[in-house]
């Protein structure tokens, strides 16, 4: 009877573990690590096929906050950063294009493809299975 409860309980725990999901993060860091746009890819199940992507403004003290990009399922993941002046940041996913800005750490989605997006700072991309952030001068 014992051993009965201790099979089912390692079954329960081998379910658990295949449930939870896995995620991982990268940064552009502005100034110091007060400063940084982060990315994070979240598979929230081990089934997931998509992954989610949230993007973290930081500018501490002041503010901080966390914005939903869209979905993605590729693995071959690139979202680029670009600048067109200080303080303001471009970012592309894909077909979609969004801005923010370091003073509210808001985001906000384009309706259409900007003319001048500024200078390209970086993208996040994954290699090896691993986020990261590639500056410009670093691409391939």
């Amino acid at each position: 009877m014992k051993l009965h409860g201790v099979g089912l309980s390692a079954v329960a725990m081998l379910l658990a573990l295949t449930a939870c999901g896995r995620s991982d993060t990268a940064a552009l860091m502005l100034d110091g690590s007060e400063t940084a746009l982060t990315l994070e890819r979240i598979k929230p199940y081990a089934w997931s096929e998509a992954w989610e992507l949230e993007l973290i403004v930081r500018r501490n003290p002041d503010c901080q906050r966390r914005h939903r990009l869209r979905p993605t399922a590729k693995t071959a993941l690139a979202v680029e950063v670009f600048t067109p002046e200080s303080g303001i940041f471009i970012v592309r996913q894909d077909k979609r294009w969004y801005v923010t800005d370091l003073k509210s750490c808001e985001l906000q989605a384009f309706k259409e493809e900007p003319p001048h997006p500024g200078t390209l700072v970086g993208s996040f991309r994954v290699k090896s299975e691993k986020l990261g952030f590639v500056r410009a001068l670093d691409h391939d």
